[in-house]
């Protein structure tokens, strides 16, 4: 399993030496207890740092300068707990790349009548320090987050929990290394791209490697890891033999076996953490990787077929972003256009991630009408049912742009015993009518990818961190 690395967020409070140094004590005695609280309710993904209360220009930049050279702080958040002159932030946030979350909260959740002095107005003066602080944000053309309302709102902790997600995936994608094996499908347009781009704008290196060099690696794979993995597989699947002879069975599910641990290996040695194929480039390769590729998806690699290594770089940084939850390489397969069954179905000719499935996910062999190889293994299962978002990415002359929508699940309405893939339906909340041509005017391709676990407001957020033009369909 392809694990992120352990990040934390530094959290401070922005103040000024004009309330003196007790009113001071009591900004920091208050961030810290926010801080601790915070950690301690266990609705964070990512735990928080208190580092102080921030009052000068020069402490302010020496500390953003600290966050970008700390590979394991993934953003900040600020909270304006009294008046911060914002001039005083201007030069550190100018110089801050990382993600920027600006808290406009207050200690208290309401004002205390019978008590409330001037002692009180100074110190928290949230309402009024909040704005100065976002005038120069906004000034600066920042694309922070703001998330208003009480600390302890359970609705503000999940907005700050999705967010750190968000920023978390925005620090990985500069991570993201992805292995083409083969080039691109010959006289396709969507799934070409600007691979230097990519780099400069997403992070995402892109290499090219002969699959040749891949079969050498697969060939070598010993069969006791073969078996070991066998194992795995019936501990998890259900193994359908069908009407295939036992033997030939047998042989197509150890050959994907041997492929999925020989990509594992070549993808692991070399770093690469997605990866595309292309059925028309598999010299010496016996099968199309189809359960490889499954069960390379199910352990958080990104994959795209057909050479798309843009959507395998997607699918890599959105499964960072859902913890590998239920976000899965999709594509459009085929269309419902009946009155009230609108819905377009999901699938691929193998490669679908078993980590939608709402049942006991089959083992199966079929005959594969592309590619001229072997009938390939592959896993056979109905998708969920749920609200979800369905994303892709294009590349057009004048950069990447990002196309969304939020969409609603739902499984297969019957059986498809002559279409043996894994199966997904979904329609775009708009309707499809609405949707799908909106999706056509900006130029979506069929490969996508497909979320239970992200939300459209993180798809924006992700959208605005790197600077990537984004339709949503709304």
């Amino acid at each position: 399993m392809l694990d992120t690395p352990k990040y934390k967020f530094w959290f401070v409070a922005g103040s000024q030496s004009l309330y003196g140094e007790e009113q001071l004590k009591n900004v920091a005695r208050d961030t810290e207890d926010i801080v601790n609280k915070l950690n301690a309710g266990g609705h964070l993904p990512y735990p928080i740092e208190f580092k102080g209360v921030m009052t000068t220009a020069e402490g302010i930049t020496q500390f953003m300068k600290e966050v970008n050279y700390r590979d394991d702080v993934a953003g900040v958040i600020t909270w304006m707990h009294t008046f911060s002159p914002a001039k005083n932030w201007i030069r550190g946030e100018v110089l801050l790349q990382k993600p920027l979350l600006h808290l406009a909260t207050q200690y208290l959740d309401r004002i205390p009548y019978d008590t409330i002095d001037f002692d009180y107005m100074n110190l928290n003066q949230s309402a009024h320090g909040d704005r100065e602080y976002a005038y120069i944000n906004a000034r600066l053309g920042l694309k922070n987050k703001i998330v208003y309302g009480h600390w302890q709102d359970p609705e503000v902790e999940q907005e700050i929990a999705s967010w750190q997600n968000v920023a978390v995936a925005y620090n990985e994608s500069f991570q993201i290394r992805v292995c083409r094996f083969g080039d691109t499908m010959r006289d396709v347009a969507v799934t070409e791209g600007d691979k230097v781009e990519a780099q400069i704008r997403f992070g995402w290196t892109v290499d090219y490697w002969p699959v040749g060099d891949l079969v050498e690696v697969i060939d070598a794979v010993q069969d006791a890891d073969i078996d070991r993995e066998l194992a795995d597989l019936k501990a998890k699947y259900v193994l359908n033999p069908q009407d295939n002879p036992q033997a030939k069975f047998d042989d197509s599910v150890r050959y994907q076996l041997r492929e999925y641990l020989g990509i594992r290996q070549f993808l692991d040695d070399h770093g690469y953490t997605a990866f595309c194929t292309n059925f028309q480039d598999l010299k010496g390769l016996k099968q199309l990787p189809g359960l490889a590729a499954q069960l390379l998806m199910r352990d958080g690699y990104g994959f795209g077929a057909e050479g798309d290594w843009k959507t395998a770089a997607l699918v890599r940084l959105l499964k960072i972003l859902a913890h590998n939850d239920r976000t899965v390489f999709m594509e459009d397969y085929t269309l419902d256009l009946r009155k009230g069954h609108e819905a377009i179905l999901g699938a691929h000719m193998l490669e679908v991630d078993p980590t939608i499935a709402s049942d006991q996910p089959k083992v199966e062999v079929h005959p594969l009408d592309i590619g001229g190889k072997d009938a390939p293994a592959r896993l056979v299962f109905t998708g969920a049912d749920g609200e979800g978002v369905d994303v892709t990415l294009a590349d057009f002359r004048g950069g990447f742009r990002m196309i969304s929508y939020p969409v609603t699940c739902r499984k297969a309405e019957a059986e498809t015993p002559h279409l043996p893939v894994a199966k997904q339906l979904w329609t775009p909340k708009c309707g499809l009518k609405q949707g799908a041509t909106a999706w056509l005017k900006a130029g979506g391709g069929h490969h996508t990818v497909l979320s239970f676990a992200i939300t459209e407001e993180q798809i924006h957020d992700l959208a605005e961190m790197l600077g990537c033009e984004l339709v949503e369909i709304l």
